[in-house]
């Protein structure tokens, strides 16, 4: 993956003290609130990821999800949440960015929808939400643990005020793709163990699961067989099983 990354985020410039409901957009606002909520959301689904080294031998995650739970506040930041996100995170330092859509169901009017940027560092975001709640505009500064596997923990905030955050920079680098790990493997030769849940053909040894093992009982040690296996659950797992002369 050769991707072009090009900016600077400072973390502390983005956020603000409270989130901000304004009515009537920015010009000729009617009135500026301070409101404040948490949210959690830490089911995830649809989730793809994809990894490759920089140039400078870091190592880049980019991962996909949607992730849901609920948000507790005021009327328009109660109810069920669903965070659309992509974060960009150099695993190797610990550092990235996250970005996407945040949306709480509300109980009854116009849903909750915002554009949130943070800055990933150490499992923790600081950044910005900005989008509608009610009737009004709202921007707000959004802080919680992240990880892309779990989400966005629950007790992270919508304004409330945070720490001022990290900042991170994106440059271009050539990124190459990690290479895909061959879940598969296969032997054809002598076979040297054969006992204890185990077959070993030229080298290669694999557990034998319960639907083979009769199968497996009738081959001989120092006969030749063919064997076929897959890692399942880290375990290579033979698959297929065949007596050769």
């Amino acid at each position: 993956m050769k991707r072009t990354l090009v900016g600077a985020v400072a973390a502390a410039a983005l956020l603000v003290t409270a989130a901000i409901a304004v009515a009537d957009g920015f010009e000729g606002a009617k009135s500026v609130t301070a409101v404040s909520g948490t949210f959690g959301a830490t089911t995830a689904s649809h989730v793809s990821q994809r990894s490759c080294t920089t140039s400078t031998g870091k190592t880049v995650v980019v991962t996909d999800g949607t992730y849901t739970g609920t948000a507790s506040g005021p009327a328009e930041l109660t109810g069920n949440a669903t965070v659309h996100a992509r974060s960009v995170i150099n695993t190797t330092d610990n550092v990235g960015v996250v970005s996407g859509t945040l949306k709480i169901d509300v109980a009854s009017g116009r849903d909750t929808a915002t554009q949130l940027t943070a800055v990933y560092s150490g499992g923790s975001l600081a950044g910005i939400a900005v989008g509608h709640a009610g009737s009004g505009r709202l921007v707000a500064n959004l802080s919680g643990g992240f990880s892309a596997a779990g989400g966005f923990a629950v007790g992270s905030r919508i304004g409330g005020g945070t720490a001022g955050g990290s900042a991170v920079e994106l440059t271009p680098a050539g990124c190459t793709p990690a290479k895909p790990v061959s879940n598969k493997s296969e032997a054809r030769g002598l076979v040297t163990a054969n006992g204890s849940g185990l077959i070993t053909v030229a080298g290669l040894q694999c557990t034998v699961p319960a639907s083979l093992a009769a199968k497996v009982a009738t081959i001989a040690l120092n006969s030749r067989a063919e064997i076929h296996c897959e890692l399942v659950n880290g375990v290579n797992t033979l698959t297929r099983v065949e007596k050769r002369s």
